[in-house]
């Protein structure tokens, strides 16, 4: 056994013993089961179903279901713009309070603005779409900063993927179920044309997001889950100052490996709001209905697969990363390259065009929206397994998965303002397009940076680990860190 492996064994066993050294009484077999990472990585993806994955399945028929994008567009601006400060705000109040406490005030404010969508539907009210979209983005900043860091932070980093894969999976199980009500409600022959879908499709929608508060209280605290090997993750909540996760929320956010990745945070999604505008204005009712159900199946399907495949032993990590990164970026210049085709040919177009599974042309400008879809999925896969890969307490993945939250809602702010602005759908594919490119350099740089394990932040501050001995980061780094304490 290596020297570094042997010291990797004294920690897991010291944790062992202290984990031992807490419990009063036998740990019977549904104890264990119920407080498993598995376990809680379930629930949070059932949570996710009903909350975020009701809202893409509305989102990704185009315009929340709505005839037109504009009002829909304008509200997903408005609740990305308060995540932008909420996501960090609530990474901070998680580490404080606990992570349980925030994602249960994560399940409160989706169902209102679904409500809104069905009140707009039916009656037109305008004002309660964007009161709609206040509480969605409060609910959202908590949310978002709660479900990743226990995906990420609850099982060991072997299992990360797989934990990713289910968490992201069950989300997009939301869509599929949220999608085949669409369809089985807006598929016959008088939907074939352009409009917008029944206001009854909102009612059994709401209901589903109503499980997730419930759903919540089912989550084990950190300190209560139990891994395989007998130890849990430390509580984050203890000691801390809202002031100190502050500080910590800033440092991280200037280390090379975060401030690197703001760039496809902030500008690979763009696409998303062009999507919204493609789906209403090219395609019929019970098109988009299928669209958004498909779009459910490629994500779900990216999911099952990444996470596979992250986890795989034939490769390094780093390898893996630099496999990923390249297959992603020549798929999206193809599928961008395609899209641009489309909407040059729809765009023109007179008389209006209008697709349907009945009519010719259908498939061509069906399949490259799927296309997109799966790859804006893979890119959430991608995107939090980097983070995994590069912190492993779940502090830091807290605050970091934060972070990942608040540049992405900056993103996704912009693109939903520019939506709503009525820019002409080819100069919005063409500043998606634009983004994207923009992505690749930075990225690529944090890629090549992927370490094999990743590192204890807290430990490594803390002096507690040698990061040269156990491999968990660059030698550099260390010796850089011991430099200055001297």
């Amino acid at each position: 056994m290596s020297s570094a492996e042997q010291d990797q064994k004294v920690i897991n066993d010291g944790a062992v013993i202290e984990s031992q050294g807490e419990q009063t009484k036998p740990v019977s077999r549904f104890t264990r089961w119920y407080r498993s990472p598995l376990f809680n990585v379930i629930i949070v993806g059932l949570i996710s179903f009903t909350q975020p994955g009701i809202w893409s399945a509305l989102n990704n028929t185009g315009a929340g279901g709505q005839q037109e994008p504009y009002l829909v567009n304008a509200s997903n601006s408005l609740t990305f713009g308060i995540m932008v400060f909420g996501c960090p705000l609530f990474g901070i109040l998680a580490n404080k309070f606990g992570v349980k406490k925030v994602l249960i005030l994560g399940t409160l404010g989706y169902a209102p603005y679904s409500a809104s969508l069905y009140v707009n539907n039916r009656y037109g009210t305008e004002w309660f779409v964007l009161f709609g979209g206040v509480t969605c983005g409060i609910a959202a900043s908590a949310l978002w900063a709660s479900e990743g860091a226990i995906a990420l932070g609850y099982g060991d980093i072997k299992d990360r993927g797989k934990f990713t894969g289910i968490w992201l999976g069950l989300r997009e199980l939301g869509q599929l179920i949220g999608s085949s009500i669409q369809m089985s409600l807006n598929a016959g022959k008088d939907a074939s044309s352009r409009g917008k879908v029944g206001y009854t499709t909102y009612l059994v929608l709401i209901a589903l997001q109503c499980l997730g508060l419930p759903l919540s209280f089912l989550l084990s605290p950190p300190q209560k889950v139990i891994r395989s090997d007998g130890t849990s993750p430390r509580d984050p909540t203890k000691g801390k100052t809202f002031k100190e996760e502050a500080r910590k929320i800033w440092a991280l956010m200037k280390r090379k490996q975060m401030y690197l990745l703001i760039p496809i945070l902030v500008g690979f999604q763009w696409n998303t709001t062009y999507l919204g505008i493609y789906m209403t204005k090219y395609f019929s009712v019970r098109a988009r209905a299928l669209g958004s159900l498909t779009a459910g199946i490629a994500a779900t399907f990216a999911n099952i697969f990444w996470g596979w495949f992250y986890d795989l032993k034939c490769f390094s990590r780093p390898t893996l990363a630099k496999i990923c990164w390249a297959s992603f970026v020549l798929l999206m210049l193809g599928s961008f390259g395609w899209q641009v085709a489309n909407e040059k040919l729809y765009g023109d177009s007179n008389p209006r065009i209008t697709l349907d599974w009945d009519l010719p042309g259908f498939g061509r400008g069906f399949a490259s929206m799927v296309m997109l879809r799966f790859l804006n999925e893979s890119h959430y896969m991608f995107v939090y397994w980097i983070v995994g890969a590069f912190f492993d307490d779940i502090e830091t993945l807290t605050l970091a998965v934060s972070i990942v939250r608040t540049f992405e809602s900056v993103g996704s702010c912009i693109s939903f303002g520019i939506g709503a602005a009525q820019v002409a759908p080819m100069v919005n594919l063409v500043i998606s397009f634009a983004m994207f490119g923009f992505t690749i350099p930075a990225t690529s740089a944090v890629v090549f940076m992927v370490p094999e394990r990743p590192i204890d932040l807290r430990k490594a501050e803390a002096g507690e680990t040698s990061e040269a001995e156990t491999g968990s980061v660059d030698a550099s780094e260390v010796s850089e860190k011991n430099a200055t304490k001297a």
